[in-house]
């Protein structure tokens, strides 16, 4: 007999069907037992005339008869012993929301991570990432992958990870960054989904020292305003993808006209209140030009940059920009900032043959999910997550 899921019973009314699962909870009546058993695609009811023995968390199969009325449920169910817990688990699975405190679970994630609703949260993920996927795949952009381990801090900042590396410095990649600009002089429109590292030092809500990025440049362009375009596509098709859909267009501010006094960034306080007063998507474009990275392309007036970025809910999720695209300005930005050509040799190689005018951008994935489900720290949207105190599980 063929497997089939919880989900799947009420189309089997009144066949025997095979389940197989874990045991989610279990309740004792005078004259009958119920089981829940947890599968992947939910939860599935099944009565019993005489009471077993099982600890929560018992990997079952169930054989048994479905009945539709007066609810969905199997009877008449043989149930059979797959594999059986050492001991009881240290979360209660079976309550609509985990009641124990994010530590605790974190701590003990192999098992937490089984609650129904933690769970659903990376399916969900797993849905905006395959949207952000079909929307550049829709628009001509090739899928690639690129290296994590680098010999040079090539970013800039004190943010990176040395490694030892065959006796000498290597160090994570804090972004595909400047592999995903050298892609686009050989496929002109490029993305990546894969983990950045960052050595955060903040103990914050905000900040994780590895994360989920999604990448993307593209080749040709007239200005941020044909990247943000891109960005407005992907983002609208992850939002109708996680069930929470947005039209556009996405107003477009000016940073000189929404932040606070002369600060050269927005601060948390700011990024809410412009949601606040224009949507709850909104582009802020028109950074200071000093406050970017290296490779971005000032606008019509040099102060301000044509970096950008996608607040969602009062929250930054995506930054990007117009690049640099002449050899000769790369050269003036870096000596510029203090930093050596040389160390940049493989990157502005590139430059020396040919590259067309470009931009991209990035968004993070936990800071997306965090926004989409109202959970506030990146922990509850990442799987084992890392941060200055965390490396396990």
């Amino acid at each position: 007999m063929e497997r089939v899921l919880s989900s799947e019973l009420a189309a089997h009314a009144g066949e025997e069907v095979l389940l197989q699962g874990w045991l989610h909870r279990q309740r004792r009546l005078a004259n009958v037992s119920f089981l829940v058993l947890r599968d992947r695609a939910g939860l599935a009811q099944v009565v019993l005339s005489e009471p077993v023995e099982l600890l929560p968390e018992t990997v079952l199969e169930v054989r048994g008869r479905v009945v539709t009325e007066p609810q969905l449920e199997l009877h008449d169910a043989a149930v059979t012993v797959l594999s059986a817990p050492v001991e009881p688990p240290p979360v209660e699975l079976y309550r609509p929301e985990p009641k124990e405190t994010l530590p605790f679970r974190l701590d003990h994630a192999p098992v937490a991570l089984r609650h129904p609703a933690v769970r659903d949260r990376f399916a969900l993920a797993a849905k905006a990432v395959h949207a952000f996927r079909e929307a550049l795949d829709g628009l001509g952009f090739v899928e690639i992958q690129t290296p994590k381990l680098v010999g040079a801090a090539t970013e800039g900042g004190a943010n990176v990870f040395r490694i030892d590396y065959f006796e000498r410095d290597a160090y994570l990649a804090q972004s595909p960054q400047l592999y995903k600009q050298v892609m686009v002089g050989a496929l002109e429109r490029v993305y990546e989904i894969g983990p950045a590292f960052r050595a955060e030092p903040h103990e914050t809500a905000r900040h994780l020292s590895e994360f989920t990025s999604l990448d993307a440049e593209l080749g040709f362009i007239r200005d941020q305003r044909d990247v943000m375009a891109v960005v407005e596509q992907c983002a609208l098709a992850m939002l109708a993808a996680v069930g929470q859909p947005a039209s556009g267009p996405i107003p477009i501010v000016q940073f000189r006209d929404v932040r606070s006094g002369e600060e050269p960034d927005l601060a948390p306080e700011d990024e809410r209140r412009i949601c606040e007063e224009h949507g709850e998507l909104v582009f802020v474009e028109g950074f200071p030009t000093a406050k970017r990275a290296f490779y971005t392309h000032p606008g019509p007036e040099p102060e301000w940059s044509t970096g950008f970025d996608l607040l969602y809910r009062g929250l930054e999720i995506v930054s990007g920009s117009q690049r640099l695209h002449r050899y000769e300005d790369y050269v003036a930005a870096l000596e510029s900032r203090g930093l050596d050509p040389a160390s940049f040799e493989g990157y502005l190689e590139a430059f020396r043959f040919g590259m067309p005018p470009h931009g991209g951008f990035a968004l993070g994935l936990p800071r997306f999910m965090g926004q989409v489900l109202g959970l506030h720290n990146l922990r509850e949207t990442t799987l084992f997550p890392r941060d200055r105190n965390r490396l396990t599980p």
